[in-house]
């Protein structure tokens, strides 16, 4: 091979793509749909934006301070601007706003596909972000923040994680805050926030209404009892748009300890996370590991009146990558090896019989090779002649199938001088097959 296509061909990548070899393909996959049906069981019904939309729909959806986090280029067959999506939300909002209108609410819409970005965090080192969310429109109370509180606690359940964290905020108290302050200082003052850096907050607060207010959100973060104090400073701040938000973000935290979430809820009555974009409710999911967030979410009552169907909302999504990095930190098992590698030809009739049982199932000649491959490839066991040899977690453990069969035959009340040879040669032996490399993933 030529020298320069060889080491072209080392990192062939665009910056910030990557490839999912077969493993991690495959446990990305497993845990989308996992994350998938719980939100089904919760009535949230999929649906498939794509993978690319107009800028003019992303810009409707996101505001025109978006443009510099998006990746745009021309679309061959109109001439316009299209860019490849940064959000799913704004993409739910037109499908509502065209293809469902007709529709009665609320809509519970489910989501699962890649958002690209220009922009990397200090964890996110990729463009492409893996996501599966939700969004909750047409319910206008504190009973759709609650549920999908609930939803996305109940989704990180299952995913495996018994340790997070959801911390949970009012975009409207420092909204308020700053409504009359011109955009440049307002900005210094957000950075100061997100920083919680008390020495630059206090340089530009200075002189401002309820600056003593700004200065104490930094600290206001916790429990339940952090909450309680940021509306008594806001009481006497005398700002009533924030201190309707404090005390919205409060009786939040005491429904969700109601049903059951106080021991992952956290409160930071001064979190400026997309307070621009959020119009209430907002909360952040963290694990430990990743240096970002596994989740994010919020309230956006304003942004489906941008497709002229005006509308609260309220939704959440999780970032596959950050989600399977929490579950590695948490020594969460990956995906069990699934698969037979048959010695034999394709054409027997165990091979047939084991698909039906719902194993995958590839044949080889020759039982060494077939081994070498199971392990290289990620298939659980090797079923040769009369044995079956287990093949996951670095082990090889062989079971006999006539003693195998001649146990479960005993077990059922079944003489034991059933014709052994002959159900060996028989498709009808792949049931079996199927129940030993079960046991042998469970470690029975």
């Amino acid at each position: 091979m030529d020298r320069v296509l060889q080491r072209s061909l080392e990192h062939p990548l665009p910056a910030g793509m990557r490839d999912l070899l077969p493993e991690e393909a495959a446990n990305r996959k497993a845990l989308s749909r996992c994350i998938l049906h719980r939100f089904a069981l919760f009535g949230f019904q999929l649906v498939t934006p794509p993978a690319f939309e107009l800028a003019n729909v992303v810009e409707r959806g996101l505001g025109a301070e978006a443009a510099a986090d998006v990746l745009r280029f021309i679309e061959p067959e109109s001439g316009e601007v299209a860019v490849l999506r940064p959000d799913m939300t704004p993409q739910i909002a037109r499908i509502i706003a065209t293809r469902m209108r007709e529709r009665p609410p609320p809509y519970r819409l489910a989501y699962e596909g890649t958002v690209m970005r220009r922009r990397s965090g200090r964890a996110k080192k990729h463009r492409q972000i893996p996501q599966v969310g939700v969004e909750l429109c047409g319910i206008d109370d504190q009973g759709g923040d609650i549920e999908l509180l609930e939803l996305a606690a109940d989704a990180l359940r299952a995913a495996g994680l018994a340790r997070f964290r959801m911390d949970i905020s009012d975009a409207g108290i420092v909204r308020e805050l700053l409504a009359g302050v011109d955009a440049e200082r307002a900005s210094d003052i957000t950075l100061a926030l997100a920083r919680k850096d008390e020495v630059m907050l206090a340089h530009h607060a200075r002189g401002i209404p309820c600056a003593t207010a700004l200065l104490a959100l930094p600290r206001l973060n916790g429990g339940r009892e952090a909450l309680v104090e940021a509306v008594d400073v806001l009481t006497a701040c005398g700002n009533p748009g924030s201190l309707a938000a404090a005390g919205r973000l409060l009786a939040l935290f005491d429904a969700a300890c109601e049903r059951g979430l106080e021991a992952f809820l956290t409160a930071d009555a001064g979190e400026v996370r997309g307070f621009a974009y959020y119009t209430g409710t907002t909360f952040s999911v963290y694990a430990e590991g990743p240096g970002e967030p596994v989740g994010a979410g919020g309230r956006y009552d304003e942004l489906l009146s941008r497709f002229g169907v005006p509308m609260s909302a309220v939704g959440f999504g999780l970032d596959l990558d950050m989600l399977a990095w929490a579950r590695r930190n948490a020594g969460v098992a990956l995906l069990a090896r699934a698969g037979v590698v048959y010695v034999g030809s394709s054409g027997d009739a165990n091979v047939a019989a084991l698909r039906a049982q719902g194993i995958p199932v590839i044949a080889m000649a020759g039982r060494e090779s077939a081994v070498q491959h199971a392990r290289a490839w990620g298939f659980a066991a090797v079923w040769s002649g009369s044995t079956v040899i287990d093949v996951s977690h670095g082990r090889e453990r062989a079971t006999d199938l006539a003693h195998a069969l001649d146990f479960d035959l005993d077990r059922a009340g079944f003489a034991s001088s059933v014709n052994l040879d002959s159900r060996l040669k028989s498709g009808d032996l792949a049931a079996w097959v199927a129940r030993v490399v079960a046991d042998q993933l469970s470690g029975a």
